[in-house]
């Protein structure tokens, strides 16, 4: 038996494959684009492809993120609150919380003992502090987004970026820039910002170790060493943390 999670975001769509033990066998990460339906099926066949199975060999399909509505072959669908929940808890076993930061939303989850979701607290009005946010400050510093985690981390002081709305933050940027401010003290002060933004929301929700960061952004090592000083604790990382979610969503496939 074999099951597969989907897990459609705003930039990126994700697919897991697990047999029936819980072993990972294949996955897939590939850009949303304009359909999120299109994109969840071909992220799903990439998955498949590289275990060399097709979508006849699966019993169940489970689909989450904001573009689970449209994975219209889905079986069913579950919260991506649940799922990265269940992602993180299948690497880590005693996640207490879940620091997850997408392409245009974060969230903050609390995990109870017994590995169940008790609270959680989310940003989705604005692409403040997110992978998205990380996207427009590279264009503005003329980089490729992967390149900032290490120029960030290179730097040993911060440029002050005050405003978390995107926008604003974008002409922070470029004024930092017109003035002569070293490239990797602006990084350093864009990742500054959105570990602040995190720790607004972990505040509110209470964190509890260990802590285990999910999403494309807990790829860019400046930002997760920011959150770890204001956190005061380590913060664990999946070996792939963006497909977390569709994990999840896989490992509630196989529950039911």
């Amino acid at each position: 038996m074999l099951v597969a999670g989907i897990d459609v975001g705003s930039l990126s769509a994700e697919a897991v494959i697990l047999d029936d033990s819980g072993r990972i066998l294949g996955a897939s990460i590939i850009p949303t684009g304009a359909n999120a339906g299109k994109a969840g099926r071909e992220c799903l066949d990439k998955a498949l492809s590289e275990c060399g199975r097709t979508v006849q060999d699966l019993s169940s399909v489970v689909a989450t993120g904001y573009g689970r509505i449209s994975i219209d072959f889905a079986t069913s669908r579950v919260t991506e609150i649940t799922c990265h929940a269940k992602g993180a808890r299948y690497f880590f076993a005693d996640a207490r919380t879940v620091i997850d930061i997408g392409g245009q939303d974060s969230k903050v989850i609390a995990i109870g003992k017994d590995g169940r979701v008790t609270d959680f607290v989310m940003n989705d009005k604005c692409a403040a502090g997110t992978g998205r946010f990380l996207e427009v400050m590279a264009k503005a510093l003329e980089l490729d987004v992967e390149e900032l985690g290490p120029l960030g981390l290179a730097s040993q002081t911060s440029a002050v970026i005050s405003s978390m709305c995107t926008v604003f933050a974008e002409s922070e940027v470029v004024s930092l820039v017109a003035e002569g401010r070293p490239r990797e003290e602006i990084i350093r002060g864009i990742h500054d910002a959105i570990a602040e933004r995190t720790l607004a929301l972990a505040r509110r929700l209470g964190v509890k170790a260990p802590v285990v960061m999910t999403g494309g952004v807990a790829k860019n090592q400046g930002v997760v060493k920011s959150l770890e000083f204001r956190l005061q604790t380590k913060i664990l990382i999946p070996p792939e943390p963006q497909i977390t979610g569709a994990l999840g969503a896989a490992l509630s496939a196989l529950g039911r």
